[in-house]
């Protein structure tokens, strides 16, 4: 078979589409994996001295919210332009080698036996580079799918994507308490104990390095298969990305309405998961161990329902009907955890099955709709400066929420101080969720005056 011939398959060939699918998620898996590694252990920083890491609830909020702080000091909106420019395989093989090079630095931190503000400060370096590689390498996938699956299932490839994905997060849920055992008062949290979760994301990243590796040089066969823009091609004089067009992106409602409602939307979820324990197990009279399953029903109920959702989209469209029903979910399982009665778990696993199906509509909606509005020559500058601004929520959430819960539980094991600082937390959550549903009504109002964008329709031809 002639080289051209096998690169024009692999262009054709579905099962190549999901093979190079299975290469781009396990990297997003092993990022989910290493970015959830301690939310199911939040509770053990109300108490400072049963850790030899020294770390309080406020320094965790601190080096959570590090994941966030070069994207939203303009790395991504940068790096999202390089993107564009010089295409995912060489800046997507870059930030991914960020990424573990970033995970590397926090396990070093962890394990250094430095005085606490010296291991928070190198953590927080690690959590920067982590962060801004592990978005990148994102909108690296994100936009991968998006030309391999194009007039494909493109909605149910990047379900599949995101369900999976999740399953690292679902992965760090169970496996945290169990490689860092529960102590008892008056034992201590070693380095090496507190390190462990650390030590299995790493090798996981590691893993996905590899596999990504195996998706750069399938996508270079793609792009000869289809004579697309690569290392060698010539580009077309109207495909050509200029710095004018991040203006054009910028100054699109739609596009915008979309970034908002990530924002508040992610931040309503992923930011309530890093403290999901401290907050469930006042809240709902729950021990450690139930806690963390109730959390990690979060991710399964994704897992199942965001493929399925995706190829809802796919075939009947009415992406925005979805994205408000998905959005007006997480509003009501967060006034259930602020408002529902005190000590009742039956209450906590209803609002997180509803933040779970949440969680899977609105992104297997939202998603796809971005290549309608956005040309495919902008997407890496799309994508990362959506997630840009819903980066600027989760600097800024977890330090807050962490605030709270260092100033208002004085007493660790104070199960009424901790209730009190549950509630108020969900207070910050509550707000998000508002937001989020009015900024996907008016999504759907611009979508009925532009039908010609199709936004409603459905995304396989």
């Amino acid at each position: 078979m002639s080289g051209s011939k096998l690169f024009h398959n692999i262009q054709k060939s579905h099962t190549a589409c999901w093979i190079a699918l299975a290469c781009l998620v396990v990297p997003m898996f092993a990022s989910y994996f290493f970015d959830d590694m301690f939310s199911t252990l939040s509770h053990i920083f109300q108490n400072p001295g049963m850790l030899q890491l020294g770390w309080n609830s406020a320094d965790y909020g601190f080096y959570a919210g590090g994941y966030s702080f070069l994207c939203v000091c303009g790395g991504l909106v940068i790096c999202g332009i390089l993107l564009d420019v010089f295409g995912v395989r060489i800046v997507g093989s870059v930030f991914v080698g960020l990424m573990i090079t970033g995970a590397a630095i926090v396990l070093a931190a962890l394990l250094s036996g430095l005085e606490p503000s010296v291991s928070l400060t190198i953590a927080y370096f690690g959590c920067m580079l982590f962060g801004l590689g592990s978005e990148i390498a994102g909108v690296a996938v994100t936009r991968s799918i998006a030309k391999w699956f194009k007039g494909r299932n493109v909605a149910l490839a990047m379900g599949l994507q995101l369900s999976i994905a999740r399953l690292g997060t679902a992965a760090a849920f169970i496996l945290a308490p169990v490689l860092v055992a529960e102590k008892q008062p008056g034992e201590i949290y070693t380095l090496a104990e507190t390190a462990r979760p650390a030590m299995a994301g790493l090798a996981l990243l590691l893993a996905g390095g590899i596999l990504w590796s195996v998706f750069v040089a399938m996508d270079a066969g793609f792009d000869r298969g289809t004579e697309a823009t690569g290392a060698r091609g010539k580009v077309k004089e109207e495909d050509k990305f200029r710095f004018s067009d991040i203006l054009k992106v910028l100054f699109n409602p739609r596009f915008l309405m979309i970034a908002f409602l990530c924002v508040f939307f992610y931040c309503c979820i992923i930011s309530f998961k890093k403290f999901g324990t401290s907050i469930v197990i006042p809240r709902f009279g729950m021990d450690v161990d139930s806690a963390k399953w109730m959390i990690t029903m979060i991710p399964f109920f994704t897992v199942i329902f965001t493929p399925l959702f995706g190829a809802m989209v796919d075939k009947v469209g009415k992406a925005t009907i979805w994205m408000v029903t998905g959005a007006v979910l997480v509003l009501a399982s967060h006034l259930i955890m602020a408002f529902a009665p005190q000590g009742t778990a039956f209450y906590g696993f209803l609002a997180i099955s509803l933040l779970g199906i949440g969680y899977s509509l609105v992104p297997s909606a939202m998603w796809p709709t971005v290549p309608k509005i956005i040309p495919e020559k902008n997407l890496g500058t799309a994508f990362s400066l959506i997630y840009w601004i819903q980066n600027m929520g989760m600097l800024l959430v977890p330090v807050f929420v962490g605030r709270i819960f260092k100033d208002m539980v004085t007493v660790a094991g104070d199960r009424l101080q901790e209730m009190n600082a549950a509630v108020h937390a969900e207070f910050i959550f509550i707000g998000l969720g508002i937001a989020a549903v009015a900024v996907s009504v008016a999504l759907i109002y611009s979508s009925r005056r532009h039908p010609e964008l199709g936004i409603d329709q459905p995304n396989r031809k």
